[in-house]
């Protein structure tokens, strides 16, 4: 069998397994690939020879529209492969791709790895310092960005081959590949544990890690991404993600094209929810995945009637809230799933489809990734249910985990102590195998000696309808040592004002047990990434003197909020 075959073979078991969680657990194999492997080459021109039906889809905000068919998109990567290879792009080298979601974006990302060099996403929301240290970090040997993005590079130091999407001054224009005759690109002999993709994290409580992953790790690794999603041969999957970052590459290119889907992307400058739904339901979109916050968006903005093509709803990004799943049931009579993973490795946990859904848990360890709840005291996996940190049993070789951070040993070996994996999340898991969210080990507290989930205050908070999105930190406290105090971005049309703030402070002394009672409200324009993901460690930090903050509202403000 050769390595094709034995990757599709392991891609239609996971597919004939739809609602048989358990049997995909035990049943499901890795494919055998031997020494040698190139996803480009060996799966998408496979899958690609003589097909036409539509790989890709993007619609803009004017409503016109881009298509290529699987067949195309395979023969303007070869061109483009050429094209590179004749400016010097050669295997092992890393190549920043600066590109919104664009053809250009995709067809690049196909043609790097056909050359067996490195693909280095990076998000336009990039300043001149982000940049200049990606570039020194990650080595990289080539540049491709639109032509309106040149001018951004002027400031940034290194030797690099500079290329543009349209004509810029200085800049080789990459869209003149597409005049060069066809001739497919032949194998670049990359080993399955050669370099095809460096990621850099989101840095939400310390300078970005350097993720590498191998040609394995994410282009096989994404088997049961594909699973979790419960993408179709055939389908259209819309996911909302930008470029740059690690969930992009899972549902935006690996796991709809290993199912031989067909990625549809709708490209709005400025978020709009009754336009993204009038798009799910124009284009028969048959699986559609989102972060939390679009969701509440899509909620605000009336979901209206169920899209009649759509099948699987699926959340990513962070912990998603009960009370946002319930209000999706009830308009649509289906079941957002949950999930959890990280840029260091594909999904690990997630509620499949088919499967019983728990109201809180972000589901079960998918396929093949050998997940262990880690007791943070003894350093040993759990017999049964409790809590403990998720991570992955190295012994059992997680193909689906990175290499390491590239020029990082220490952090690397701090990932992988004890033989396993250490994902730095806290979940708490039952007698079924359900796990459930708690937080980041950083996130976590104690308030009187009572442990903390900040994930857990944050989903009673988001139920008030003042409440667009909160963080809850510890604040120093004389009694209890720490008090929750949550930081509060309000919701369009209502003010930060004394009745807000009693409002808020008086649902979740309602709604939540007594030691886990928000004590403080602040609100405030919450510090996040660049991945839009919010940076705690600031906030706790602005939480290190102890004493009141201007804006802060107390309990003990509130005479009727006493006891």
């Amino acid at each position: 069998m050769d390595v094709t075959e034995a990757y599709r073979a392991s891609r239609d078991q996971l597919l004939s397994l739809r609602g048989e969680h358990e049997r995909a657990v035990a049943d499901g194999r890795w494919p055998e690939l031997g020494d040698r492997f190139n996803w480009a080459v060996d799966w998408f021109d496979a899958v690609a020879r003589g097909n036409d039906r539509p790989a890709l889809v993007i619609v803009e905000e004017d409503g016109s529209s881009t298509e290529r068919g699987y067949a195309e998109m395979s023969r303007a990567s070869d061109r483009l492969a050429s094209w590179l290879a004749a400016r010097g792009v050669v295997k092992g080298d890393a190549v920043m791709l600066m590109l919104g979601n664009q053809v250009e974006l995709w067809e690049s990302m196909l043609a790097v790895m056909k050359l067996g060099a490195v693909i280095l996403p990076a998000t336009t929301a990039l300043n001149t310092a982000d940049l200049a240290d990606r570039i020194a970090r990650s080595g990289a040997r080539h540049i491709v960005c639109n032509a309106a993005d040149v001018r951004r590079f002027d400031d940034v130091p290194g030797d690099y081959t500079r290329i543009s999407v349209g004509p810029a001054e200085g800049w080789a224009d990459l869209r003149e590949a597409a005049g060069l005759p066809w001739e497919p690109i032949p194998h670049p002999g990359t080993s399955t544990g050669d370099p095809v993709l460096l990621y850099f994290t989101s840095g939400t409580t310390s300078r970005p890690k350097l993720v590498e992953h191998t040609q394995v790790s994410y282009p096989v690794g994404h088997l049961p991404t594909m699973y979790f999603l419960g993408v179709r041969p055939g389908d259209v999957h819309l996911n909302i993600s930008a470029p740059g970052w690690a969930k992009h590459a899972w549902s935006c290119f690996f796991a709809p094209w290993i199912a031989e889907a067909t990625i549809f992307v709708y490209n709005y400058g400025r978020f709009d929810a009754a336009a993204l739904l009038g798009q799910l339901r124009q284009r028969g979109v048959n699986t559609f995945c989102a972060p939390p916050t679009v969701w509440r968006m899509l909620i605000n903005a009336d979901l209206g009637e169920r899209p009649s093509g759509l099948r699987e709803v699926i959340g990513a990004g962070e912990p998603l809230n009960p009370e946002v799943i319930e209000q999706v049931r009830r308009a649509w009579g289906l079941t957002i799933r949950d999930g959890f993973g990280q840029t260091e490795t594909t999904a690990q946990v997630g509620n499949t489809p088919g499967a019983p859904v728990k109201p809180g848990s972000m589901g079960r360890p998918l396929p093949g990734v050998p997940v262990v709840m880690v007791d943070p005291v003894t350093g040993r996996p759990l017999d049964g249910p409790g809590e403990g940190e998720i991570c992955l049993d190295l012994a059992r070789g997680p193909v689906s985990l990175m290499k390491g951070y590239q020029g990082d040993p220490e952090r690397t070996a701090e990932a992988m102590a004890g033989g396993h994996y250490h994902t730095g999340d806290v979940a708490t898991v039952d007698d079924d195998g359900y796990i459930f969210y708690v937080g980041r080990t950083d996130d976590v507290f104690k308030a009187s000696d009572y442990k903390i989930s900040p994930f857990e205050l944050e989903s009673v908070l988001i139920e008030h309808p003042a409440v667009a999105e909160s963080a809850v930190v510890p604040a120093p406290d004389p009694v209890r040592t720490a008090v929750p105090k949550a930081y509060i971005a309000l919701a369009p049309g209502h003010e930060p004002t004394r009745e807000t703030a009693y409002s808020i402070l008086k649902h979740a002394r309602d709604h939540l047990n007594p030691f886990q009672r928000v004590r403080r409200i602040e609100f405030a324009e919450l510090p996040k990434t660049v991945s839009g993901k919010i940076r705690r460690v600031e906030l706790r930090a602005r939480e290190a003197g102890g004493g009141a903050t201007p804006g802060e509202w107390r309990d003990d403000q509130f005479p009727e909020l006493k006891g």
